[in-house]
């Protein structure tokens, strides 16, 4: 019978750049919260809907200002 051949093993290049991945962030849970909250006042009541709304925006716009300072702080390489 015919010897199997093993594939020759070779490592892997080593990586060019290093991996970023930003920090644990409590904003996604809060802005689905927030979400949540308008979509119930809907059918509740419409002050329940701008309190949701307006927790929606809020977590929005910090969650946008803290990746732009994570994008700011990256070498620029990448």
């Amino acid at each position: 019978m015919a010897e199997r051949q093993s594939p020759q093993q070779e490592s892997p290049a080593p990586a060019s750049e290093a991996v970023h991945l930003p920090g644990p962030s409590y904003l996604p849970v809060v802005t689905a919260l927030g979400i949540t909250l308008a979509l119930v006042g809907v059918v509740i009541s419409l002050p329940i809907v701008a309190v949701g709304v307006l927790i929606t925006v809020i977590a929005l716009w910090r969650w946008i200002r803290e990746a732009r300072q994570e994008v700011a702080e990256l070498p620029l390489e990448h």
